[in-house]
């Protein structure tokens, strides 16, 4: 999915690229278009550990972290505790 030219927001980092597959499935799946970034560089041991980040489109974010923090209630094979959710800019 090509969502390169669209306002888009960080639902959450993630350690794996697995989990951050499980979570852009499952908002596919009811409709929410998504992506992970920074697949390469999450398995690297260095100074800066990173973490694979899911973005979806900002008209879909407070949606998208409805349907996450379901994910969460329900387990979904995800170490919940390792995923750091973003809060909006504004409330920083």
């Amino acid at each position: 999915m090509d969502l390169d030219n669209e306002k888009l927001k960080k639902l959450a980092t993630v350690w794996s690229e697995y989990e951050a597959a499980a979570i852009v499935n499952a908002l596919e799946a009811e409709g929410i278009r998504a992506e992970s970034v920074g697949g390469y560089t999450a398995g690297f041991r260095a100074e800066s550990p990173s973490g694979v980040s899911v973005l979806v489109m900002e008209d879909d974010l407070e949606r998208a972290k409805a349907i996450l923090n379901g994910l969460r209630a329900h387990g979904a094979g995800v170490d919940w505790d390792k995923v750091e959710v973003d809060q909006p800019e504004d409330e920083a």
